[in-house]
């Protein structure tokens, strides 16, 4: 079992790897394919290739699925960079909170946690007298 030190050390370092993270997405990037419709287009041909691929990156944002389309070319490369950035990000951050855990663990075992102390009752507010003039 590693030591207190040795947990805290390995927590500074995973702290510098995430200070290290670019730029990042959260999502997942999907190229489809369509045919267009139109009768005389080469898609409408039977055995034939549909237009595309056409990206896009979905993700959840408060309960519901947002698609933002991912143009083709450069931008679909940095876009699967971002994901890849994110994932890496989500991993370092679980690794962290495990880590954490084992520490604040071995400190309560150790005895070395802070206490915590709580007042009982409620707290006065102090009155001000009022001066009664005349």
């Amino acid at each position: 079992m590693p030591t207190l030190q040795q947990l805290e050390t390995e927590r500074e370092r995973l702290k510098n790897r995430l200070a290290q993270v670019g730029d990042m997405r959260a999502g997942s990037l999907v190229g489809r394919f369509r045919k267009c419709g139109k009768a005389n287009c080469h898609c409408a041909q039977p055995a034939s290739e549909a237009h595309g691929p056409s990206w896009s990156l979905t993700r959840a944002v408060e309960g519901k699925t947002v698609t933002k389309v991912i143009p083709a070319g450069n931008a679909v490369e940095q876009t699967k960079a971002q994901i890849v950035e994110y994932r890496r990000f989500r991993k370092l951050i679980q690794e962290l909170i495990e880590l954490n855990v084992q520490i604040c663990d071995q400190k309560l075992e150790e005895g070395s946690a802070p206490s915590v102390s709580k007042k009982n009752g409620t707290r006065r507010r102090a009155r001000r007298r009022r001066r009664s003039g005349g």
